[in-house]
């Protein structure tokens, strides 16, 4: 068990007992598109999402798979570390950011350096305003971030050729998944609410993050 998960069952046991095996590489980038566009609109999400779906696998496909799923880590990063410095957060809610600040860091580490190693060029990192301005509208978005991503699309997704590289989106979003669930659990939410996720299109992809598009 790593430190990360040690933390997490210290702060929430009952989710040592969530597997979260068979998680789709979809998620990876999926999840970036939401959590994107809940920051900086539809249009900046919609050629991601497009470009995403559309790969067509070998080195190259990895690499664009490699730096969606690296520009999603720079938000998540940025975002867990700002609430550390902009809120007085305390008990489990601070324990569970400073966790997921640490998972997020290595997250954005990992994925640079294996993009280094398939002879690509990580791409450079986002400039990110998150429209929060106190504990609950944090934990909220946090949720929608988190969980929304890794629900939302389980159909067809571009397939990643390397096996240590699908090896490694896999243990990611294995991570984010729990991350999910325990802010889901900190807000008072169903930490899993339907035996499966849902199968999205595009466009319904797009049409359920319309709602929390920041302009």
């Amino acid at each position: 068990m790593t430190d990360s998960n040690k933390q997490i069952e210290m702060i929430h046991p009952e989710l040592t007992a969530i597997e979260v095996d068979g998680t789709e590489r979809s998620d990876v980038l999926l999840k970036g598109a939401l959590a994107a566009g809940a920051i900086f609109g539809l249009g900046a999400i919609s050629p991601f999402v497009k470009g995403a779906i559309g790969a067509t696998g070998g080195k190259k496909g990895d690499i664009e798979v490699l730096n969606y799923a690296l520009t999603l880590e720079y938000l998540e990063s940025a975002f867990y570390n700002e609430a550390k410095k902009k809120l007085n957060l305390s008990g489990n809610l601070k324990e569970l950011v400073d966790t997921f600040a640490t998972d997020e860091d290595a997250h954005v580490k990992a994925l640079a350096q294996t993009i280094r190693d398939l002879g690509g060029k990580p791409v450079k990192a986002p400039k990110v305003e998150f429209p929060y301005s106190d504990t609950a509208g944090f934990t909220a978005l946090a949720e929608t971030i988190e969980n929304v991503g890794v629900s939302a699309y389980n159909g067809a997704a571009p397939k990643i050729s390397s096996k240590e590289v699908l090896e490694a989106a896999g243990s990611i979003v294995q991570v984010e998944a729990r991350h999910a669930a325990a802010i889901a659990l900190q807000n008072g939410s169903d930490p899993a609410p339907d035996a499966f996720d849902k199968t999205m299109t595009e466009a319904q992809v797009l049409k359920a993050v319309q709602p929390f598009l920041a302009g």
